[in-house]
């Protein structure tokens, strides 16, 4: 018993030996390989054999933001490729500092525009009735298909509806009577009543919207009717009608008062679409519910009073034209009224009188006279003291 416990102490000292001999040898041979010049080589390589794979994340890290720069540059690129009269028309419709009276400017120079064309290109003589008659039908369908497009209602939100239906009924009357006045006046005369509109859109914004009423603006609002006075004094040119200068007693004060009619309406539709406008953020529907009840009304007026005529194809594109200008007009006038106070807005209205004024005088269509480059001058110095002095919302 004994031989065997002390051959299985050698047999077993010798394994714990031999174990020992083999981790020694093992640690000897990896302190050896760190030493050799193949691990050296070795421990050279692996650098470059791992460090491609940092990069690929650096490469792939570094791809998204250029797919942002990218995106964050496509504004960039149409705010470039944007033309300078874009930008000024983003501008003035934003709701900035400036853009109420910067949006009735536009609406005067469009105005004055259509008149110009009218003049160049008119070559057939159309009733006035049945051309306020096409312009309505396009009207309505311009603003039908930008409102069915923005999906907006169409007759607007409930608690603003009968200040939308008011400004439609005030803005027919208005024009069915001016009309009216224009084709019997003497053409000098039915324009001074069509222009006191501002005037009565002021006074009467003063007592609807409670709009006050500063020396400034009153003395603004003034000078520019006077201007006006000092500009239709001068065109001697310009003559009213055959039946116009004929009409004289109790007939001539009956269509003398349908134009005070004419221009109180106009002003009274100013203040509701001001009102309506403020509340519902949507001066479109305004101009929609007016052509939609403006058109059968001035079918009316054309079968009653006017021959129908036929109009050739050019006129039949500048009715087209003109009505296309009116609607951008009238999109104008009301953004105009929703962002700036009624009286302010209503003076630069004048500036189509001088813009027409000058456009006469260089076309040599009007003789120029002192009182006319009065006029002007007088209306462009208010307008532009209206710009200086009164840009600022009316926050009431």
């Amino acid at each position: 018993m004994e031989s065997k416990e002390a051959n299985n102490r050698v047999s077993g000292g010798i394994n714990v030996e031999e174990l020992g001999d083999a981790h020694m040898v093992e640690m000897a041979s990896t302190a050896g390989s760190d030493l050799s010049p193949d691990a050296a080589s070795e421990d050279q390589i692996t650098p470059f054999l791992t460090q491609p794979e940092k990069p690929r994340l650096n490469i792939f890290s570094v791809s998204y933001p250029k797919r942002k720069t990218n995106k964050d540059q496509i504004p960039r690129l149409t705010e470039t490729e944007t033309s300078p009269f874009t930008q000024f028309i983003i501008w003035s419709w934003s709701g900035s500092r400036y853009s109420g009276l910067v949006c009735m400017a536009l609406s005067s120079s469009v105005y004055c525009t259509m008149g110009i064309l009218s003049d160049v290109f008119s070559v057939q003589p159309i009733p006035l009735f049945e051309v306020a008659f096409a312009r309505c039908i396009i009207i309505s369908a311009l603003s039908f298909m930008w409102l069915r497009r923005s999906s907006q209602p169409l007759f607007g939100l409930p608690n603003v509806r009968s200040l939308f239906v008011s400004r439609a009924i005030t803005g027919c009357i208005s024009l069915l009577t001016f009309i009216y006045c224009i084709q019997r006046l003497p053409l000098p005369q039915a324009m001074l009543l069509s222009f006191t509109t501002p005037l009565m859109a002021s006074i009467s914004a003063r007592f609807i919207l409670h709009e006050n009423l500063n020396l400034a603006e009153i003395a603004g609002i003034t000078s520019s009717f006077l201007g006006v006075i000092f500009i239709i004094r001068s065109r001697d040119s310009v003559q009213g009608t055959e039946e116009g200068q004929q009409i004289h007693g109790i007939y001539y004060f009956y269509v003398f008062l349908i134009g005070i009619i004419s221009s109180l309406t106009s002003g009274l539709s100013y203040c509701f679409l001001r009102a309506g406008a403020k509340q519902s953020d949507q001066p479109m529907v305004t101009i929609f519910l007016f052509g939609l009840l403006s058109s059968p009304f001035a079918a009316i007026c054309m079968i009653i009073f006017d021959n129908f005529v036929l109009p050739s194809f050019h006129s039949f594109i500048l009715m087209i034209i003109l009505a296309i200008l009116a609607f951008v007009a009238e999109l104008f006038l009301a953004r105009g009224l929703q962002l700036e106070k009624t009286c302010k807005v209503a003076n630069i209205q004048y500036l189509e009188v001088a813009l027409y004024q000058l456009w006469g005088i260089a076309s040599s269509r009007v003789t120029p006279s002192f009182d006319g480059i009065v006029g002007c001058l007088i209306i462009f110095i208010s307008a532009c003291c209206t710009m200086y002095l009164g840009p600022e919302k009316d926050m009431e």
